[in-house]
């Protein structure tokens, strides 16, 4: 499934199952993959977002979530029990997201997926989708960020 991805788009999907361990998921979705991807600097520079600072975000949503329900999430505990291999799967959004990445890629016969691709895939998520949701909170101008990343191709 992966042998378009450049290694950098790549190492962003295994760093998205990192950042769902992290966060105590057991499948990567597209918050995941967009946490993943702005570890890339010149994307976080061009998205004028960084990896920290949308990781801050989707903390700030998941307690709002819960709260709206009844539930307080208390102080973060750190990574919990690593979930096996297995338990990491795509979420139907994570897989979209790769979708989408392939159809860009394609758009532009580009030989290789890359981070690029990947950040253009998630900009295309809408809302509820967690990815939209942290580009949201953040305020980002998801058309300008569009604009940006098709210019720098």
């Amino acid at each position: 499934m992966f042998e378009r991805f450049a290694s950098a788009a790549r190492a962003a999907v295994e760093d998205a199952r990192y950042e769902a361990r992290r966060r105590g998921d057991r499948r990567i979705g597209s918050e995941h993959l967009l946490l993943a991807v702005l570890q890339d600097d010149d994307l976080a520079r061009l998205a004028d977002i960084d990896a920290a600072t949308a990781r801050q975000a989707a903390d700030r949503l998941d307690r709002a979530a819960l709260e709206a329900i009844g539930l307080s999430l208390g102080e973060p505990r750190g990574e919990g029990p690593t979930p096996s291999a297995a338990a990491f799967r795509l979420t139907p959004g994570a897989k979209a997201v790769i979708q989408g990445a392939l159809g860009n890629a394609t758009a532009e016969k580009a030989r290789a997926i890359t981070t690029r691709h990947l950040l253009l895939a998630l900009l295309e998520r809408p809302l509820p989708d967690p990815a939209a949701s942290i580009f949201a909170e953040l305020h980002v101008d998801r058309d300008a960020l569009h604009e940006r990343l098709v210019a720098g191709s």
